[in-house]
């Protein structure tokens, strides 16, 4: 009977982040830490509305042609040339050559799944490699299209670094034509960057094995508070790429314009140049409608107060100056918070190094504890984060840095004599 068709359907494990968050949220203790969350706090650890959003938000209100219509299936084009823009620079050779589709989507998550939902259906068979680690939902989101995922090494546990050789060599041994998932800046989870000696290495080996660059660019101005630097791997990809191979570029605002709930962000793709007997207009407009075809068959049209907010952002020069301001107090207040807990814990003379706190970058760090340290750091000390030992160093602040240095250095101890017995 009908009745009992959903009888047999599986429940799945919640989420974890989130069960982190209600964990938290049901903890009495007076002196508890959320490094959970992958989210800007200020320094009374409350959401920032940045500044220059305020600014945004009142000019859109008080403009009389302010409105809920409807954006177009594309989005609002103001927040899609401005995006563009800000992640390929205004001297962009793509932009100049009209090589580049961009499309307004849901976030970067959203940008992420229409480009699974693209590559699933135009480069089928693809494999598609993300880093080891990576942040969760990656592998969810392109396999849940039917894209077929591997991993290649980054995290080198042992020595707290970059695997740059074992990098390199599985995109050397990958089946050419593969699409590799490439985090732009501020890695998630591990907040470790290659250098930019690096990145011309690993573009230069992707480009000899012919693979197609996928860049996630969740945090650009957000980790080091320069827009500029921050998307130094995807400007010289596009430049190693012009006459290759397609770029897809998944771009999001809920870090950098702290657009958390607003679900604003992009999808680009970048046609690499043609033969003069090629028109690639012809191709962009191919592009461009197989994109819009995914978009409303999905969301229909994307939603419009946050393109809204962004884009007079990206477009008013005053603006524009503040939300640099913005970006880099959220940077500099989150590099201060490294160097207070890496410092606190030599203090205490903490088993081991903690020099990789500092060399890291963004909102996250890697801090190499284990997942009983992490669950005793919880039980123990009230202190939650990712059971990998991923930190979201957003969470520290002066009032409770210390804290969480006392509980690191207590739980380290703890693991190491009891490893003598």
């Amino acid at each position: 009977m009908s009745r009992t068709i959903l009888n047999n359907i599986q429940e799945l494990p919640g989420d974890a982040l989130f069960a982190i968050k209600q964990r938290l949220a049901e903890d009495p203790r007076s002196a508890k830490v959320d490094l959970g969350i992958g989210a800007y706090r200020d320094e009374d650890g409350k959401p920032w509305v940045l500044p220059a959003v305020r600014k945004a938000e009142t000019l859109i209100h008080s403009d009389a042609s302010f409105n809920h219509e409807y954006l177009g299936i594309a989005g609002l084009p103001a927040l899609t040339s401005g995006a563009a823009k800000v992640i390929l620079g205004d001297d962009s050779s793509a932009l100049a050559e009209k090589r580049v589709v961009s499309a307004q989507s849901l976030s970067g998550t959203g940008a992420l799944h229409i480009a699974a939902k693209f590559i699933q259906k135009f480069l089928p068979g693809k494999l598609l490699y993300v880093s080891d680690p990576t942040w969760a939902n990656h592998v969810s989101i392109f396999e849940s299209q039917g894209v077929k995922t591997a991993t290649y090494p980054y995290w080198d546990a042992a020595t707290k670094s970059l695997d740059l050789e074992g990098f390199i060599k599985a995109i050397e041994s990958s089946p050419r034509g593969s699409v590799f998932l490439l985090h732009a800046c501020a890695h998630n989870p591990t907040g470790l960057d290659p250098t930019e000696a690096q990145w011309e290495k690993i573009l230069s080996a992707c480009v000899k094995n012919d693979i197609i660059p996928l860049f996630d660019s969740a945090y650009q101005g957000f980790a080091s508070g320069s827009l500029t630097n921050d998307a130094f791997a995807v400007r010289l990809g596009v430049k190693k790429f012009a006459e290759s191979a397609p770029i897809f570029i998944c771009q999001s605002f809920a870090k950098n314009v702290g657009m958390y709930g607003e679900r604003c962000g992009c999808i680009h793709l970048i046609v690499p140049r043609q033969e003069s007997n090629v028109n690639v207009s012809t191709i962009t407009k191919a592009v461009a409608s197989q994109i819009s075809k995914i978009t409303r068959s999905e969301v229909s049209n994307p939603p419009a107060y946050g393109a809204k907010i962004v884009a007079k952002i990206l477009n008013n020069a005053e603006l524009t100056e503040q939300w640099h301001k913005d970006m880099v107090t959220m940077s500099q207040r989150i590099t201060k918070m490294r160097h207070s807990l890496r410092d606190k814990l030599l203090e205490l003379q903490t088993p081991g190094n903690w020099d990789h706190i500092v060399n890291q970058c963004g909102m996250f760090s890697y801090t190499g504890l284990t997942k009983p340290m992490v669950e005793r750091l919880e039980k123990e000390h009230g202190v939650y984060m990712v059971a990998s030992g991923r930190a979201s160093i957003a969470g520290l602040n002066e009032k409770n840095v210390e804290h969480v240095a006392k509980a690191i250095n207590e739980v380290v101890r703890h693991f190491n004599e009891s490893s003598k017995l």
